[in-house]
């Protein structure tokens, strides 16, 4: 039974994007805004933990939405080939009822947490999460095969989004310096989403995915996915400042000015024009994203 029964889990893992140290990130992602909002006052913790398990949801279904609209792209990739491997293994059909299922659960755990609570925004952030995924990975909009608003909807979407959504469980107000925090996080992950799209150049050409490296080349996109990483570390820094003083914010941002100044060098080397690896990119880079996570988790935390 445990040969019949292991690859399927192994792919349903695969399929949603639960691989290296990204669940961590998903983690973080889905609890910070709750943790920036709580600021120490005494909340009632089943609607926050049920807005986490929502924005988790919202994350993670979007993802498997994405590998399978993706298939046929991700055939065409060598180092892809896996998550193809992994949704044929599902069932493209299954997929995608796995992600409408957590999309659906997710939108009523938010309805739950709004009717609990009495803070609308959970639900419509929940709801506009929602859009910006499926106008992300589904025609007609299809924002992946157009540019820069592909990278912008999947930032926004996966990261900007869950964060407002958690803050609006704990608190019904949202002050500017959440606001800055929520647009730094969402413009970061904008940026890695740019530069995490280097390596798929060729294949979604050839299935008709205009991503940004197609128009700017890899070091213009490299250089492009700098400038909006810095964007978004001037709004953390700013936001965080705002909300805990200078040292806090100094601390907080350190992974994510780290990775960004990493990701600067790569982009002034003379291999700057060539495609990076796509399984290099991720064993390299993603526990430096989920410890600069971790660490702005663990600095709204300090401040509780």
């Amino acid at each position: 039974m445990s040969r019949l029964t292991a690859p399927r889990w192994r792919d349903l893992a695969v399929v949603h994007r639960l691989e290296y140290t990204l669940p961590v990130s998903y983690l973080c992602y889905a609890v910070l805004g709750a943790c920036v909002a709580a600021d120490g006052a005494e909340q009632a913790a089943i609607p926050v933990l049920l807005a986490v398990v929502a924005n988790l949801l919202l994350i993670v279904g979007p993802l498997a939405l994405n590998v399978a609209a993706d298939l046929r792209a991700d055939e065409r990739n060598p180092e892809k080939r896996y998550l193809a491997s992994a949704t044929t293994g599902v069932g493209r059909v299954r997929t995608l009822r796995w992600a409408v299922t957590e999309l659906t659960v997710g939108a009523a755990l938010a309805c739950v947490v709004t009717v609990w609570t009495g803070s609308w925004p959970v639900a419509l952030v929940a709801a506009a999460i929602i859009a910006l995924q499926v106008a992300y990975n589904l025609e007609p909009l299809r924002l992946k095969r157009r540019g820069l608003a592909g990278p912008a909807a999947f930032g926004i979407a996966s990261v900007g989004l869950p964060f407002l959504l958690s803050y609006a469980a704990v608190s019904h107000a949202v002050p500017g310096s959440a606001w800055l925090l929520a647009a730094g996080v969402g413009v970061l992950s904008t940026g890695r989403t740019l530069w995490w799209s280097l390596p798929d150049r060729a294949a979604d050409a050839a299935t008709g995915i205009a991503v940004p490296v197609a128009r700017f080349g890899v070091r213009g996109t490299r250089v492009l996915t700098c400038a909006v990483l810095v964007a978004g570390l001037v709004l953390l820094v700013a936001g965080l400042w705002l909300h805990y003083g200078p040292a806090w914010a100094l601390l907080g941002s350190a992974g994510h000015a780290i990775f960004t100044g990493w990701l600067a060098v790569l982009a002034l080397r003379p291999s700057g024009h060539a495609a990076p690896s796509a399984r290099r990119m991720l064993t390299r880079s993603l526990t430096l994203v989920a410890l600069s996570e971790v660490l702005l988790v663990a600095t709204a935390l300090g401040n509780l």
